[in-house]
């Protein structure tokens, strides 16, 4: 198995899977705070400068298609005016914002690290 969406959900190593990607405890001045490597496996969390740029589509990705299915619902079903689905629909995003960053740099480092459980 190389791919864990509970891997991914937890924030943990893409190769070693017993450490954090993010530094803990969470501050929210600096949500994208990450150690230089990992303290178990010793890999890097940012393998080349500018690795995270692709995290960026994965985040416009889940944003959008997980944003439009809930607001047309509420346009089309619930009879809701557009204005207010919006106004719900940006609540709910920047409820959502730090999270989303976190699990795209999250899905974007298992997509690109290989797991190796011997190390």
């Amino acid at each position: 198995m190389t791919f864990s969406l509970k891997a991914v959900w937890g924030y943990d190593c893409p190769r070693c899977r017993k450490s954090k990607i993010f530094t803990e405890p969470f501050v929210l001045h600096d949500p994208l705070a990450m150690p230089k490597t990992c303290e178990v496996c010793g890999q890097r969390m940012e393998p080349e400068p500018g690795f995270y740029y692709g995290a960026m589509f994965m985040s416009y990705i889940i944003s959008s298609f997980g944003l439009l299915a809930p607001t047309l619902f509420l346009v089309f079903y619930f009879k809701w005016s557009v204005y207010g689905a919006l106004a719900f629909t940006i609540l709910i995003a920047a409820l959502g914002y730090v999270r989303l960053l976190r699990l795209s740099r999250s899905i974007w480092l298992h997509l690109n690290v290989k797991y190796d459980p011997s190390r």
